[in-house]
């Protein structure tokens, strides 16, 4: 069954506090128990602020690194989560049910993208070889 990760982006300048009470918490835990007990969640967490990450970059040869915050980024990755589904449809279901939870007042975007057990060279890759597990074609 595909994997899928749902990066959660969000203007962390921008959150309003107020907007988080007791009835938020209990629809995402209800939306969390519900989604493990059907067996589609495999991982999910929030990430730190920025301002307690670093950035590292790979350029010209080298690697350069960067602290937060990263002011010149308005939206940043503020959670994940890892689930298995059916098809990227159901994949998306869950994560409009997990963006329905949110106050009116908060504005996320949620990525979905399947995750690519196979690597480049397997079915979705231009090797066509059956992913990184499989045997190697010989030379001709």
């Amino acid at each position: 069954m595909p994997r899928f990760m749902t990066l959660i982006r969000v203007d962390e300048n921008n959150i309003p506090e107020e907007a988080f009470g007791p009835e938020f918490e209990q629809r995402m835990n209800a939306l969390f128990e519900e989604i493990t007990k059907a067996g589609v969640m495999l991982d999910t967490a929030g990430l730190t602020p920025t301002s307690q990450g670093t950035r590292m970059t790979w350029s010209g040869g080298k690697v350069g690194c960067t602290d937060g915050p990263f002011t010149e980024t308005k939206e940043v990755v503020g959670g994940y989560s890892i689930i298995q589904a059916k098809d990227k449809a159901e994949a998306m279901e869950w994560t409009r049910r997990f963006l329905e939870i949110h106050p009116v007042g908060v504005t996320l975007t949620a990525e979905v993208r399947e995750i690519d057990a196979d690597g480049p060279e397997g079915p979705g890759g231009e090797g066509g070889q059956g992913g990184r597990d499989a045997a190697k074609a010989p030379c001709s």
